[in-house]
């Protein structure tokens, strides 16, 4: 009885075919990546210097400094709304920039548009390689260029939405119904007519989605900027952080947390509406 029920709900080693042949089952891997996942985390605990006793011990020093934020100094506010407002403003600004710019790269990237393996390769390795570099990165970056302020932010924010919107929306291109567009080519219009009229349907809401999402994300990035000079509200969170301030540091994350609720709010809504 035992026998039975456990083939019945194991599933068996071998099958015989109706012509007699014997099909084995293929032996799990499941095991090999457990223990490569274990040794991998044996070794990264040992190159990180990770000490979970000291974790243990210092922890509660996080709450300790979270307590010294409540209740938010309320009288700084007038102090926050101005860096704030520059927050959204390179958010925006940069959002806007990079998924407009994002539609020509991924355009060419696509390889059932350019139906060239080479340049396409090429665009998607460009891409990438930009989506790679950390927002704060390429800000630190541009701040040598461009000079300290919300320009060098604005400007890192829509290279990141550039890269990040781009790959989405060739992925995108690339999975479309592509007979209307060859009908249209095959009816005398050119690559961009036949892009507006047969693709650009199919793919307008996942790209409006993902350009929303990435603005969700961008006023997050935006709100670190401060720290290496591109403007915005990380500039006087990192100012009363190192003044110990720590009243008013609660004053910036509360008025940023009802910023990003409310934004994600909207932008949760339209997305919803777009799908």
């Amino acid at each position: 009885m035992v026998k039975s029920l456990r083939d019945n709900i194991l599933p068996p080693k071998e099958i015989t075919l109706t012509n007699g042949k014997v099909v084995k089952k293929p032996r799990s891997i499941a095991p090999f990546v457990v223990i490569l996942v274990l040794i991998a985390m044996y070794y990264s605990v040992q190159l990180t210097g990770f000490n979970l006793s000291t974790l243990m011990k210092r922890g509660q020093q996080f709450f300790v400094i979270l307590g010294r934020m409540v209740p938010p100094n309320w009288s700084f506010f007038n102090g926050v709304l101005g860096p704030l407002v520059d927050t959204i403003k390179m958010s925006v600004l940069g959002t806007v920039i990079g998924a407009f710019l994002a539609i020509p790269f991924a355009m060419v990237a696509s390889i059932n548009l350019t139906n060239n393996k080479v340049l396409s390769g090429i665009m998607k390795f460009i891409l990438s390689m930009i989506r790679t570099m950390p927002t704060l990165v390429s800000a630190l970056i541009l701040t040598y260029i461009f000079g300290l302020g919300t320009f060098s932010g604005t400007l890192a924010i829509a290279l990141f939405t550039f890269s990040f919107v781009g790959k989405q929306l060739y992925e995108t291109i690339e999975t479309v119904d592509m007979l209307p567009y060859e009908a249209m080519e095959a009816a005398g219009a050119n690559k961009i007519k036949s892009f507006v009229a047969a693709i650009q349907p199919q793919v307008l809401p996942s790209y409006l989605s993902t350009s929303l999402y990435t603005f969700e994300g961008n006023v997050r990035h935006a709100a670190i900027l401060g720290y290496v000079g591109a403007g915005g509200i990380g500039i006087i969170l990192n100012e009363n952080l190192s003044w110990r301030e720590y009243q008013n540091v609660g004053m910036i994350l509360f008025c940023l947390f009802i910023t990003v609720a409310i934004i994600e709010f909207i932008s949760g809504y339209l997305r919803k509406k777009l799908s």
